[in-house]
């Protein structure tokens, strides 16, 4: 008898632990992980039309030393709406309300909109900030209600605008994500609205199964980017710049971890703020880096000698002849200065830039090689997490004319998105493998558990060994011909390419004084960190891209070599 009440007693307490535990962990769910939102329940009982605030998730920066940083947040202030049946001196109270709105609507608007008796409810103004509120609130005005009101807010204003998104609404009366990674995951950031139960207690004991894992954490959740806030204020900075300098019609730049595919910065310019869309023009809205396509001119040249590399149809030290001009399929194709070299070596087309070696080396792969390795490198989408991205052109490669893969060799005839060039270019800073590239890193569920996506995806391209001998080429570039061998740096080894390239005319042809220019780099060399891509379209009074690009390259080489103080990979001595 008294062994069994001794198990009764051992039943009973392990029964109290296990009640105990299970109301721990509800406490948690409901004090940490919902307290928010029960915080807000008494501004709910406030909002327009009995319906709750607008409530969604944030989006996140990431600095270097993963500190997250808010990108879209949530404010919360007051909305001014009026009773037209009892609002007394609509004079009046339009003078009070303009005296403390940032937005109201214009006086005509609100005396017409106060003279319709047949409404009880219009709002009149939105975005009063809390101090504004709940001091005009002490006001009390016949027929005027202050009313809780939430709304998205971009810390950053136009810092990464065009990539973050917007929300409005849609064909709905629901906000929603409507561009960037704001519609991408829409479904993530969204709030289903049923979170809370009406009776503190219900939601305590209820839904014990779940305790441990929440369905709705599966899809609800904040989204930390791989943005790094300072490297994309550079980054915005210096692409503004260009711009302005040369009165371009579009800049735009990508700042990769060519390793992962992470993208620590990109941006275009012109851009817009997101926290002001009045009067912006809706191109603006989408990201020209994911849906314009471009010829991107000569830095096309070392993804065409590191495919002829690795088909092995060429060695670097293969030699061939200069002519300056070469001519194929009656089309005449030549060097930018229209100057012979006579016999060189493969190095030199990279170095120089030459378009009839380029040429060159498309003869010798021949056009099925050539076809296969640039429709590996550009056939499909890079299935990057922005939304409208577009395919590349590369119809000429689908003919049998000779001409159409010797001008696709130095960059012109087939065109794509910077995202897809990064990307392929990435490769050469990759080992020869093409990476998923992402500006999303991870989801922050409702529960507080991070979980990180996966983008682990590669595609191989080329072997390690045809992506070193490119490299060495591109390395030789930077140390000997960027401002005439000025711009190596003795610490640390830069593989670079500019690329110059002629816009097209309506009818399908080149204009002779209208250019695209492009510049592409990594480093270090044979281990990189970050591989930059830059570019500006139709820049005013300059020729080349080493005149408009260089500098701005150089100088966010040194920034990202002191910022992340990347170790040096050269120029030391050992002794023994």
């Amino acid at each position: 008898m008294r062994a069994q009440f001794r198990t009764r007693i051992r039943v009973v307490l392990v029964c109290i632990l296990a009640s105990a535990i299970i109301i721990i962990v509800r406490l948690y769910f409901v004090q940490i992980v919902d307290g928010k939102d029960y915080a807000q329940k008494a501004d709910r009982q406030f909002a327009s039309g009995g319906s709750g605030l607008f409530d969604r998730g944030s989006i996140y920066f990431t600095r270097k030393d993963g500190t997250l940083i808010s990108a879209a947040t949530l404010v919360t202030g007051f909305l001014i709406a009026i009773n037209p049946q009892t609002i007394r001196d609509p004079e009046a109270a339009y003078a009070a309300i303009s005296a403390v709105a940032s937005t109201t609507i214009s006086h005509d608007a609100f005396l017409a909109a106060s003279s319709k008796k047949n409404q009880v409810y219009v709002e009149v103004a939105h975005r009063l900030s809390e101090e504004n509120g709940k001091a005009f609130s002490q006001k009390a005005l016949p027929g005027v209600q202050v009313l809780r009101e939430r709304w998205r807010y971009y810390p950053g204003g136009s810092l990464a605008a065009q990539s973050i998104g917007i929300v409005s609404y849609g064909s709905g009366d629901t906000l929603t994500g409507q561009t960037g990674l704001e519609a991408v995951y829409d479904a993530t950031l969204s709030r289903s609205g049923d979170s809370l139960y009406k009776n503190f207690f219900a939601e305590l004991f209820s839904n014990i199964g779940d305790l441990l894992v929440n369905a709705r954490d599966t899809r609800e959740g904040d989204i930390i980017t791989t943005i790094e806030p300072e490297v994309q204020t550079r980054l915005a900075d210096d692409i503004a710049k260009i711009t302005r300098k040369y009165s371009s019609q579009e800049s735009g730049g990508i700042i990769m971890d060519p390793g992962t595919g992470a993208i620590i910065a990109l941006a275009s310019y012109p851009t817009y703020d997101a926290n002001n869309l009045t009067d912006v023009d809706p191109v603006l809205l989408g990201n020209p880096l994911v849906e314009h396509i471009h010829e991107f001119g000569s830095i096309m040249k070392p993804l065409t000698m590191t495919s002829g590399l690795d088909a092995g149809v060429i060695t670097p030290s293969t030699t061939y002849n200069d002519t300056g001009c070469i001519t194929v399929n009656a089309e005449t194709l030549c060097n930018w200065d229209l100057k012979a070299r006579g016999v060189i070596p493969m190095q030199q087309i990279i170095v120089q830039s030459l378009n009839v070696g380029a040429s060159w080396v498309a003869t010798q792969l021949g056009q099925d090689n050539f076809r296969t390795y640039f429709t590996k490198l550009f056939g499909q989408k890079t299935g990057v997490d922005l939304p409208n991205e577009t395919r590349a052109l590369l119809g000429n490669l689908s003919t049998s004319q000779q001409v159409n893969y010797d001008t696709a060799a130095f960059g012109q005839g087939i065109a794509m998105t910077p995202l897809q060039m990064i990307r392929a270019l990435g490769a050469l800073a990759n080992g020869g493998t093409m990476v998923e590239p992402h500006l999303v890193s991870a989801v922050r569920l409702n529960s507080g558990i991070v979980r990180p996506l996966d983008w682990s995806q590669e595609i191989p391209v080329f072997g390690s060994g045809a992506v070193r001998e490119t490299t060495s080429m591109m390395d030789a570039l930077t140390d000997d011909v960027l401002y005439g061998g000025k711009a190596k740096i003795p610490t640390m080894s830069v593989a670079a390419k500019t690329g110059t390239a002629q816009l097209t005319t309506a009818s399908g042809g080149y204009y002779q004084d209208r250019f695209f220019h492009s510049f592409v780099g990594f480093f270090p060399s044979y281990a990189p960190r970050f591989i930059i891509l830059l570019y500006t379209n139709d820049p005013k009074g300059v020729k080349y891209a080493s005149e408009t690009l260089d500098t701005t390259f150089l100088d966010l080489v040194h920034f990202l070599i002191d910022y992340y103080a990347v170790p040096p990979d050269r120029g030391f001595t050992t002794s023994t």
